[in-house]
Parts: structure tokens; C-alpha cells; sequence
């Protein structure tokens, strides 16, 4: 299976992005599949931003992102968005999408429950 993540760019404070993630075979809607989103800024650990389950009906956010970001996704498309609105320069990372078989249950903030990972996406945000 491979994930396309999509959609990074360079914006100012304020603006917003869609990010997507397409995979490539419709997968990960059992129930506890999970599929997510990571980031990764220069010098600092991957961290988890949000995640949705295998149906939609149930998501999870960071803190810092709550409020903010909206993950959905269409399984009829094999897709994952995050919609991030009132970006901020703290929000710059590289973003990775995941996709894990059992990652709901198993614990979605984990990257280490993960098995399958997109390429990245940089998103810059600009003061």
C-alpha cells in the first residue's frame, strides 16, 4: 500500500490549507484501522496531529491543533484531508500521513502503531 500526501505550501499567519492523503488500494476500513496525520519540524521528534477511524465516525486531535484542524476522509475516494485553518508559524513542519490496520485501538498517537507512511508534505507558515 502507498500513501500520496498533497497539498503542503508556504502561507502567512492566518491562512489556511487542505492537506490529502491518497491510498493506493481501499484499505484500512476494518474496524480499529486508523489513518492519521503526523509532523515533523527541523530538530524536534515526529509528532502526532490528528487521527480519524476506519468509518469517520470518530476522530482525535492534539492539543495544539484542536479548534483548528479537521481530519475527515472518503473511503470512496481512499482519501484522507486535514483542513488547517488559522495557521500559525509553530505549525511549520513537514507532514506525514499514516495508516495503520489496527492503530485505533492500539493507540492512534503512537507512530510506532503505523504501518504504512506517505512521503511528507512541507507546510510553511510565515509571519
Amino acid at each position: 500500500v502507498q500513501l500520496q500526501a498533497s497539498g503542503g505550501g508556504s502561507v502567512q499567519v492566518g491562512d489556511s490549507l487542505r492537506l490529502s492523503c491518497a491510498a493506493s488500494e481501499r484499505t484500512f476500513e476494518n474496524f480499529g484501522a486508523g489513518r492519521g496525520w503526523f509532523r515533523q519540524a527541523p530538530g524536534t521528534e515526529r509528532e502526532f496531529v490528528a487521527a480519524i477511524n476506519w468509518n469517520g465516525g470518530s476522530t482525535h486531535y492534539a492539543d495544539s491543533v484542536k479548534g483548528r484542524f479537521t481530519i475527515s476522509r472518503d473511503n470512496n475516494k481512499r482519501t484522507i484531508y486535514l483542513q488547517m485553518n488559522s495557521l500559525n508559524p509553530q505549525d511549520t513542519a513537514v507532514y506525514y500521513c499514516a495508516a495503520g490496520s489496527s492503530a485505533w485501538y492500539r493507540g492512534i498517537v503512537h507512530s510506532t502503531f503505523y504501518d504504512y507512511w506517505g512521503q511528507g508534505t512541507q507546510v510553511t507558515v510565515s509571519s
